[in-house]
């Protein structure tokens, strides 16, 4: 090997050394894991490797120490004519750069994601371009980068990675693509093109020009509203759609390891893909607030800035000239999370979970308890409104209205943050309400705890002897986590069974927490969600009463299976004929 050659191939090889971590999970259980660690610009940085790779990255680092001995002997033969790489506008990535580039997502398990976007690289010639777009930190990067890590070495050498900037244009882009493809370059990935300012302008070139012509175009950016709209207009019927913000429980359990329903509250909706056991979104407030600002709030408002000459900002333009549009999606993202959108933007800010968890508290069947009943309100809403960054009506530059709220909904909507349930009354038939749930639920969870957050702070709360402290904060989080694992099984359920009616059905006296119903078998199944590790049969009395049954199968079809979805053991149908099963085995059984 010569000289360059040697460097060559150091630039496409992992430095550092393996070593071993502990980690402790919420649980108290101790796992260990292999991680592989180096220094970067003076700092030391890590990552987790899989099992399948620790060898193979062994080997790979074997491999350095041999040729950086050979590099310090001098004992290669002179270096030979090296051609050099052209000289591209944008960040193009070719080669050994891109070996390298790629190395270190070659470990991670798999998006479901992954298989689209390999089977649109490898697949016949199309005249439409695959767009990955999705809120940040939702694995875009890493599913294009894990495409690339597995081709053949022919495909390899005809693809090309380009990592846009805000400084970069779209002529320069296109200049770049023309040389790229009269090299004989096939695949071109191109990371956050939403970035470019004017990116739409010239969109149509990507699937018109190129993709026509046989070249294979991804695109992935986090501006996905931008995408949307593109869609709709420059991009119409021009492009494949992959969303990528859903994370399901079983993909999150799958990708990431990590098994239990608790954890999937507390930290699902992002992955976390940089050696990190859990999700850097969501651990507290703070990173909470960054990301709604950051990957919600300023998306929504880079699209409509950009597109159309701001035409798309309709009736939200008033608040983004006075600077108060952030805030106000900021608003209607918590007041969602508590479901009284548009009554609490339309009042003062109260806190929902105050009332509700004061009422479960008084309920307590072991340790009643009126304590949230005698809080200073005032002064608890006050901390909380400080906390959530909420502003009170009176206090806005711009008041809000419900075409405000509309309008954001929409836009949250059209990001895959929000989804809907139905509502149902067994005595209106045709008539319902929607349930507002979050796709995040880290979001929403980490929202939740800054309730609990603020009530510590309550001089009353604080007068209590601290086991009174500690098990009022358990119960409030747990209420909150079971009103979130109630959402979580919605939600996924109507997603794996499209072709089904999925809702809460209500009675005078009680619920049932979700009725899957079949239109075309005249069928349907009854489910109450429980956030409790114990099987007990008062969690089954409405599933037990005839009228309610009786009720149901006369409107939706009969029913066929009567569940208990809980934290337990799955335990088989009972004389009853109601099963209970894990909420976790649950979510992972649904397609």
């Amino acid at each position: 090997m010569t000289e360059q050659e040697i460097l060559d191939r150091l630039a496409t090889l992992p430095s550092g050394g393996i070593t071993i971590k502990k980690f402790k999970a919420p649980s108290g259980k101790t796992y260990e894991y292999p991680y592989l660690q180096w220094t970067e610009n003076g700092k030391q940085k890590s990552r987790r490797l899989s099992e399948d790779e620790v060898d193979r990255v062994a080997a790979l680092l074997s491999e350095r120490k041999e040729l950086e001995a050979l590099l310090r002997s001098k004992d290669y033969p002179a270096t030979s004519n090296v051609i050099g790489k052209p000289e591209f506008l944008t960040n193009v990535i070719i080669g050994n750069p891109l070996h390298a580039l790629v190395e270190s997502v070659r470990g991670y398990r798999k998006r479901e994601g992954y298989w689209d976007v390999r089977d649109y690289v490898h697949g016949p010639t199309t005249n439409k371009v695959f767009v990955l777009y999705g809120l940040r930190r939702t694995g875009k990067t890493t599913i294009i980068q894990q495409v690339i890590a597995d081709m053949d070495e022919e495909s390899f050498e005809r693809t090309a990675f380009v990592q846009i900037s805000t400084k970069d244009k779209f002529a320069d882009l296109n200049k770049d693509l023309k040389f790229l493809q009269s090299r004989g370059f096939r695949n071109v990935l191109i990371d956050e093109v939403t970035l470019m300012e004017d990116f739409i302008e010239g969109a149509a070139l990507l699937s018109d020009i190129y993709a026509s012509s046989g070249m294979k175009i991804v695109l992935t950016g986090t501006d996905s509203l931008g995408f949307w709209i593109a869609k709709s207009n420059e991009l119409f019927d021009r492009c494949v759609l992959l969303h990528t913000t859903f994370i399901s429980y079983r993909e999150f359990s799958y990708v990431l390891g990590i098994d239990g329903i608790d954890d999937y509250i507390r930290y699902g909706g992002t992955m976390s893909l940089s050696g990190e056991h859990y999700n850097p979104a969501f651990v507290n407030k703070g990173a909470t607030d960054e990301y709604v600002d950051s990957a919600i709030a300023q998306n929504i408002q880079h699209s409509l800035k950009h597109y159309q000459y701001e035409g798309h900002f309709r009736h939200l333009y008033g608040l983004y000239e006075k600077g108060e549009l952030t805030g106000a999606i900021n608003r209607v993202i918590e007041d969602m999370n508590h479901r009284f959108a548009l009554e609490v933007l339309q009042r003062e800010f109260k806190s929902n979970d105050l009332r509700i968890s004061a009422n479960n508290l008084r309920k307590d069947r072991y340790n009643p308890s009126t304590v949230l009943d005698d809080i200073d309100v005032d002064a608890f809403t006050h901390r909380l409104k400080e906390m959530l960054s909420i502003k009170n009506k009176g206090e806005e530059i711009v008041l809000l209205d419900e075409g405000h709220v509309s309008e954001i909904e929409e836009y949250l909507k059209a990001l895959d943050l929000i989804d809907y349930i139905d509502v149902l009354d067994i005595g209106f038939a045709g008539s319902s309400n929607k349930r507002i749930v979050f796709t995040q639920p880290g979001l929403r969870y980490a929202q939740a705890k800054s309730f609990v957050d603020s009530l510590a702070d309550d001089p009353l709360f604080q007068s209590l002897p601290i086991e009174e402290r500690t098990r009022i904060n358990g119960r409030v989080l747990n209420e909150i986590k079971g009103r979130m694992a109630e959402d979580i099984i919605l939600l996924e359920t109507k997603l794996a069974y499209p072709d089904m009616k999925v809702f809460k059905l209500q009675f005078a006296d009680g619920e049932f927490d979700m009725v899957v119903a079949d239109p075309n078998a005249l069928e349907s199944e009854i489910y109450e969600i429980k956030y409790s590790k114990e099987a007990v049969r008062e969690q089954a009395r409405h599933m037990m009463d005839q009228d309610k049954c009786e009720a149901t199968s006369y409107r939706f079809g009969r029913i066929r299976k009567k569940t208990v979805l809980y934290r337990g053991e799955n335990i088989p149908v009972d004389e009853s004929g109601i099963e209970y099963r894990n909420i976790e085995a649950y979510l992972k059984a649904l397609e």
